[in-house]
């Protein structure tokens, strides 16, 4: 089977050769006649007609009516396309806004983040600052706990005489 695809391939191939210039990139193969000019003319020349010469020509007559149509056509592409790229700008407007909405908010946040960061660290700085005041404010209190607990014995000793 693909024996024969490449056989038909090759056939075509080399009939195309000889109407023009055959281009293959790949699995791409263009094409460009010869003459391409009077091959269009031919096309357009009615069934019955002779092919006329170089200098004549043989394109049919425009219907004016046919004209006016296209013309209808292409004014109203032309507003859809207007429409359309209208559409479109407002529906860019609108994702752009939500684009920057959501940056700001982004923003925002990290901000708020920061600054909250930061007073949690400054508040952590008092904290220990606090701390080490407290502990120097109780550095005292051992050697008043030795003298209570001396005064205690002091007293147990004096009731134990009283009694």
């Amino acid at each position: 089977g693909r024996q024969l695809a490449e056989g038909r391939r090759a056939t075509l191939a080399s009939a195309l050769e000889l109407e023009g210039t055959v281009l293959r990139e790949g699995r791409l193969t263009q094409f460009v006649a010869n003459n391409l000019e009077r091959r269009i003319r031919l096309s357009g020349a009615p069934r019955g007609d002779p092919p006329v010469g170089g200098g004549g020509s043989s394109i049919p007559a425009i219907d004016p009516g046919a004209l006016q149509d296209v013309v209808a056509l292409a004014g109203q592409v032309a507003a859809q396309v207007d429409e359309l790229l209208r559409n479109v700008h407002c529906g860019l407007q609108a994702l752009t806004a939500l684009s920057v909405g959501c940056i700001q908010t982004y923003r925002d946040g990290v901000e708020s983040l920061g600054e909250a960061a930061d007073l949690s660290i400054r508040a952590m700085y008092a904290l220990v600052a606090r701390c080490e005041e407290l502990d120097r404010a109780m550095q005292p209190v051992p050697a008043l706990a030795k003298r209570i607990r001396d005064m205690k014995g002091t007293l147990e000793r004096l009731e134990g005489l009283c009694k």
